[in-house]
Parts: C-alpha cells; sequence; structure tokens
C-alpha cells in the first residue's frame, strides 16, 4: 500500500473535516492518494513524538495516522499536522517488487518534509534535485519528452 503525495484536489479538509480544519497543512485540501477506495480517507499527521494510543498510530519520527472517526481532542496526543488523503495505490502481491526491479520506480530516501511539503505539485522534481549524479537531472526533463 502506498500514498501519492503530490495530487491535491479542490476539495478543502474543512468540508468533509471541519474540525480538522486547524489541524490541515497548506494546501488544506484532500489529497488524491491513488486510484482504490477514493472513498476511504487515510491521515498522516505530525506529533512530537507521542507513543501509541487510540486514534493515533506512530510510523516513524514524528510521522503517524490520525482515526477521523476522532476529533483532534480525543486522541490523547498533541497533533501538529494534518494531512488527509482519499484513497490510496495498491499492488497485488509481487506486483510492485516486479515493477520495482523492471525500473519503472526510483526507491529514494524521504526527508522528514516530504509529506507535509507546502508546495506538493512540485514534490517530484524536488525530491529529485536533492539527489546525487545523473539522478538529479531528471527533475529537470520536461513532462513531453518531445519537448525535450
Amino acid at each position: 500500500m502506498g500514498l501519492v503525495l503530490n495530487r491535491p484536489s479542490e476539495t478543502a479538509v474543512a468540508d468533509p473535516l471541519p474540525q480538522w480544519r486547524e489541524h490541515a497543512v497548506e494546501p488544506a485540501v484532500v489529497f488524491v492518494g491513488g486510484p482504490v477506495r477514493q472513498e476511504a480517507a487515510i491521515c498522516l499527521a505530525h506529533s512530537a513524538g507521542a507513543p501509541g494510543s487510540e486514534g493515533w498510530q506512530p510510523l516513524f519520527d514524528r510521522l503517524g495516522t490520525v482515526d477521523l472517526a476522532r476529533g483532534p481532542g480525543e486522541l490523547g496526543v498533541e497533533i501538529d499536522a494534518v494531512r488527509v488523503f482519499a484513497g490510496y495505490a495498491g499492488w497485488g502481491a509481487g506486483q510492485l517488487e516486479a515493477e520495482i526491479d523492471a525500473g519503472a520506480w526510483y526507491v529514494l530516501k524521504a526527508a522528514p518534509g516530504d509529506v507535509m511539503c507546502a508546495e506538493p505539485t512540485r514534490l517530484w522534481r524536488s525530491v529529485l534535485r536533492r539527489q546525487p549524479g545523473v539522478l538529479s537531472a531528471v527533475a529537470s526533463y520536461p513532462a513531453d519528452l518531445s519537448q525535450n
């Protein structure tokens, strides 16, 4: 399972989830997390490194998931920022590994600010630009390679 991090929608987080409005980072919209189950929401959040509780599950560093059925004051932890995703990306058994082996994906380390970046439409280029060697040049490729 994965989430597309750079596809903001037109729907404000406050529309479906008014209780999370003040915690949503800019752009404060619901993101399209992927093509699978777009009626379901996944929320990634920053907290001050609190241990897991009902409604909050830490993943790594300050990043974790939040149960959106609960309000911010019901989690037992202080939430600094949230980003909400509708849907997710999914693969069958062995499918993602085969795609990686075929060279269809760049597998790179995330930076702490990637998930909550202020300019998500530029995230792909930003991540590539900070890579060493020739991979950083891929950030400059035009979207339509025939325009190169």
